[in-house]
């Protein structure tokens, strides 16, 4: 009777086994999907569409970018997060969703560890600090005059943590009272501020440079520990005086839980492939980005740090969800 119910379950196992080796050996077989918790024309989704250009090249599959953007980036979390572990939906996020609001967001609906399987770094570099022009500030220490003069009087965008992370550090170590104005983006954020109707803001390089050299705002500093190859003759924020100041923004990339180990090597090799090709480092560093690709476990370290980081300074500046 043993030997019966062994055979019978070994009949029902193998099967199974073989459909998912099958699968296995023949992935990727259909589109991928890029779940951006952004909205369009941020950093994370001019990554996402050019990096999903490439994934296609590699693989002959087409990607998909899905953006889902509001809530702090919860929503398009969530959607991911929701979605089969079958290693063809790809979260494509960053320090807002997998940093910043495990610290900043009380009954936040996910585990940024958890709920997500780690796929690799993708590309990160230095915000930069940017006015409206109209405004008299020309240097970092004109805006902290400023605010000390007239404490409340200025304000400041974000449109994702990174965004407001830099805002909010600043604030900190100058000592300085800035009003936020949340935005659902950085785009419109950037809106504001030519407008007028917004001061200043941090957003990432990619974003504003080119209304920078249109002159449509005025760049003051960049967040880096050094100066960005890109715009050598902005200062650092620290070497403009305020002294211990750094910031790095950043986007990688993540996978519902339960993704089997062998889907998850053979879609990491596709994102390192293409990460550390001498055409997409070259594509990003003109916008000032490196990228820092490399095996799951990497981008498990570098999360937890940057989780650790942010949640010191959101305790210490006594920053709250908006």
């Amino acid at each position: 009777m043993k030997c019966i119910v062994l055979l019978a379950l070994s009949a029902i196992a193998i099967p199974a086994l073989s459909q998912t080796l099958i699968a296995t050996q023949s992935y990727p077989s259909k589109p991928f999907r890029f779940v951006v918790p952004f909205s369009a024309g941020s950093a994370t989704d001019t990554a996402s569409r050019y990096i999903g250009q490439k994934l296609t090249e590699a693989t002959g599959q087409a990607v998909v970018v899905d953006n889902r953007p509001g809530g702090n980036g919860i929503i398009g979390v969530m959607a991911a997060k929701s979605a089969a572990p079958d290693g063809y939906t790809v979260l494509m996020s960053a320090i807002t969703t997998h940093a910043g609001n495990p610290s900043l967001i009380k009954n936040i609906p996910y585990d940024a560890v958890k709920d997500f399987t780690p796929l690799t770094g993708l590309i990160r570099g230095a915000l930069v600090m940017v006015v409206n022009p109209a405004l008299p500030f020309k240097s970092v220490s004109d805006v902290v005059a400023a605010a000390k003069k007239e404490p409340g009087k200025y304000t400041f965008a974000s449109g994702n943590f990174s965004t407001r992370g830099g805002a909010e550090l600043f604030k900190m170590l100058a000592g300085i009272d800035i009003v936020h104005v949340p935005y659902k983006g950085v785009p419109p954020a950037l809106t504001d501020i030519v407008a007028g109707r917004v001061d200043m803001a941090f957003p990432d390089m990619v974003v504003a440079m080119p209304l920078v050299r249109s002159g449509r705002l005025r760049a003051l500093g960049v967040s880096s520990a050094n100066r960005s190859a890109i715009a050598p003759e902005l200062p650092t924020i620290a070497e403009a005086g305020i002294a211990g100041y750094a910031v790095t923004g950043w986007v990688a990339a993540w996978l519902p839980a339960g993704v089997p180990m062998d889907v998850l090597a053979r879609l990491n090799q596709h994102f390192v492939n293409v990460m550390t090709s001498k055409e997409t480092r070259e594509y990003f560093g003109r916008d000032g980005w490196e990228t820092f690709a490399g095996p799951p476990e990497s981008l498990a370290e570098w999360q937890r740090t940057e989780t650790e980081k942010w949640a010191h300074i959101i305790e210490a500046g006594k920053i709250q969800a908006e």
